[in-house]
């Protein structure tokens, strides 16, 4: 371990650390930029970025919950505002609730869901988030669809996200991430009313991480998952090499929390639709920083194993996957896919969409997948029953 031995020599790690760091996301971005010969080269004009500091002014410091939830209230209201078919979605014929409850940890944790008024459930959809996101933006006009479906739609944000407690975007470990989530949705699904309907995950993104790794902890929990653009593979010519990983596990030891050089703004990578990019800029309380060390090496350990386990994967899965990604490439669900051993899996690859399929694209293509995410769970709902 010679970078760790030459980090305790120095006298001034601090200064080494910035300058190492520097080097380090330099070369790590000029791989994540790396393409195939054939691949789809993406160019963005500067007055096309999303800045949420141009939109709704300074939010101050967000990296407790408190801050967060002030500020979630004082933009609520201008959701409804915003020109997208998710956000025009009433609430008619649909019932909100939201809570906060103290896990098992001490984590107070904050859930929202929504329920069709009449009484009559078809399934529970189980919402996991993706990094950049909470549950209560893009998310509410998808849970107000399905459950004017007949869906009961829980979400929830993860600690740390949102409106969880804990350091913003601060992940010291995957695995209890996933098992506060499992805890979650788990006592929900075992209330009374809830006990006998069908119950699937819906992964966005990372959130496709939380949901692949809460099936492999436990296989048998739930009835099959949603998941859009799945974070469960790095595609082989965007790993980086082993010796900046190496140097990211040591760094992450003595600076878990501290926050790596600025990359681009995701919603200029996941968002096609210029004007739904800008909307970004309203969800405040998703984290918009530079991303800690720490999330960093567990979201890269995490994908290194989910992606060493595709072969275990035995439920029903419907895969959704923009054509021209850059943030989590196609061939990521291809080969999940492929890979499951599950023998009722659907991919859908969406013509010359980018990563937020559901959120930054045309009305035409949102609409059109959001209809294949009902349909598959209505022919799925109907195949499954319990005494």
């Amino acid at each position: 371990m010679l970078a760790h031995e030459a980090l305790l020599q120095l006298s001034s790690p601090p200064v080494f650390v910035s300058v190492l760091l520097c080097a380090l996301l330099g070369t790590l971005l000029q791989f994540r930029g790396r393409r195939k010969a054939n691949s789809i080269k993406l160019k963005r004009k500067t007055g096309d970025c999303a800045r949420t500091e141009n939109v709704v002014g300074s939010l101050g410091n967000l990296d407790h919950a408190p801050a967060r939830r002030r500020v979630r209230a004082t933009f609520q209201k201008e959701l409804e505002k915003l020109n997208h078919p998710f956000f025009q979605e009433s609430l008619e014929g649909v019932k909100v609730e939201e809570f906060f409850k103290f896990n098992s940890r001490g984590v107070e944790v904050f859930t929202r869901s929504w329920m069709p008024e009449s009484g009559l459930f078809k399934a529970l959809v189980f919402i996991c988030h993706g990094y950049g996101d909470t549950c209560t933006f893009f998310f509410e006009g998808i849970a107000r669809k399905l459950a004017k479906s007949g869906y009961v739609v829980f979400g929830m944000d993860y600690p740390g996200f949102g409106l969880t407690s804990g350091l913003h975007c601060y992940v010291p470990s995957f695995d209890r991430l996933v098992d506060d989530v499992i805890e979650n949705y788990s006592n929900i699904k075992g209330q009374p009313e809830f006990k006998r309907l069908p119950c699937f995950l819906f992964g966005e993104s990372m959130g496709g991480a939380v949901a692949l790794k809460a099936h492999l902890k436990e296989p048998n929990a739930w009835d099959g998952a949603v998941l859009v653009a799945p974070m469960c593979k790095i595609a082989a010519d965007m790993y980086p090499p082993r010796l900046l990983v190496q140097i990211l596990i040591v760094l992450s030891y003595f600076f878990p929390r501290a926050k790596l050089v600025p990359e681009k703004n995701l919603a200029d990578l996941a968002f096609r639709d210029v004007e739904k990019r800008h909307q970004t800029a309203y969800n405040v309380v998703a984290y918009k920083d530079r991303p800690r060390l720490k999330t960093a090496l567990e979201l890269l350990r995490a994908t290194d194993e989910i992606s060493s386990r595709l072969q275990e994967v035995s439920w029903p899965l419907l895969i959704l996957h923009g054509e021209r990604d850059v943030v989590t490439d196609p061939s990521v669900s291809k080969a999940l896919h492929k890979q499951a051993r599950s023998t009722d899996k659907t991919l859908h690859i969406y013509e010359n969409a980018w990563h937020s399929v559901l959120e930054g694209e045309p009305d035409d293509v949102i609409l059109q997948a959001f209809n294949d995410i009902r349909s598959w769970l209505d022919s799925h709902s109907n195949l499954i029953t319990r005494d």
